[in-house]
């Protein structure tokens, strides 16, 4: 973090400064676990200011099937992440999109209820 230190005056405002909370730095001795956990495709996501969630389940090559496993993946990962003084709904909208395609509404409650019954 020392040597990163002095990129954090530009990475800093825009979000890209690497933080061992995330994950996106790593001691010496764990460099393994993390090189594994990528190759696994370990997914990293945030709220943006605006409290959207931008991550990606796939790509337009994946098969129906994938793409829904990484979807109830997903949402599995956000509910666990919920904090437990959130109350009401947590998720309101869900919007599925290509890079630059249109956006297709998903029903959040259904979507909550799938991931469930998987």
């Amino acid at each position: 973090m020392g040597k990163v230190g002095r990129l954090a005056r530009i990475l800093g405002p825009r979000g890209l400064m690497p933080n061992p909370k995330a994950g996106t730095v790593v001691a010496p001795d764990d460099i393994a676990r993390a090189i594994k956990e990528a190759k696994a495709g370990r997914v990293e996501f945030r709220l943006d200011k605006t409290a959207n969630i931008h991550v990606q389940i796939g790509k337009a090559s994946f098969d129906a099937n994938k793409l829904n496993e990484n979807f109830a993946a997903l949402m599995e990962a956000i509910k666990k992440a919920r904090p437990s003084a959130a109350k009401g709904n947590y998720i309101k909208h869900i919007t599925l999109a290509s890079t630059m395609g249109p956006g297709i509404k998903v029903d959040a409650n259904a979507a909550q209820s799938m991931e469930a019954t998987e």
